[in-house]
């Protein structure tokens, strides 16, 4: 987009999607802690029983991906808008 405008797209734009990134590595790490988790627990013996503290994490992890997604969404929309021809 930013080559079609020929000048670079405003900073929010940028931000927003670095935001939705991390937030994307934020739950893709929490989603492999409680897979390693579950692992060892099973390994050891231990009651099929979810430890809470990973799926919480897992839920606020997805939660926080969904925000950044619509706001990441709302920016591109945006930033098509600046870039179309008038």
């Amino acid at each position: 987009m930013e080559r079609l405008r020929s000048s670079p797209l405003h900073a929010n734009i940028s931000a927003a999607l670095d935001k939705h990134l991390e937030a994307i590595r934020v739950a893709q790490s929490c989603r492999k802690d409680e897979i390693v988790n579950a692992s060892n627990h099973q390994r050891q013996g231990a009651p099929r029983g979810q430890d809470s503290r990973d799926v919480l994490a897992l839920a606020m992890a997805v939660k926080e991906m969904g925000v950044t997604t619509r706001k990441a969404r709302t920016e591109l929309w945006c930033a098509l808008q600046m870039t179309l021809p008038k």
